[in-house]
């Protein structure tokens, strides 16, 4: 398994890439950019629950803890991405 600091670091890659598409999306789209203030608002949800999740000391099993953050990230990221698809 990856470092922690590694992990926080490439959460913080991830959103910032859906949060910059966004602010893109909207400087091309300057007549509905309201559209996407949902998504970054879901996207910096979405990074504060996981970086809580990853700080949490008290954990009986620490590889299914990391496991299960790998895949809620992977989902919360699939939706943020279909949300931009569908702008």
């Amino acid at each position: 398994m990856a470092s922690i600091k590694n992990l926080k670091k490439d959460l913080n890659y991830i959103f910032s890439d859906i949060i910059e598409e966004c602010y893109v999306w909207q400087l091309e789209n300057s007549d509905n950019k309201d559209k996407a203030e949902p998504i970054i608002d879901g996207a910096i949800s979405s990074f504060d629950t996981l970086i809580e999740k990853i700080n949490t000391r008290k954990v009986e099993n620490l590889s299914a803890h990391f496991k299960g953050i790998m895949t809620e990230l992977e989902q919360n990221v699939n939706d943020l991405r279909s949300e931009i698809d569908a702008l």
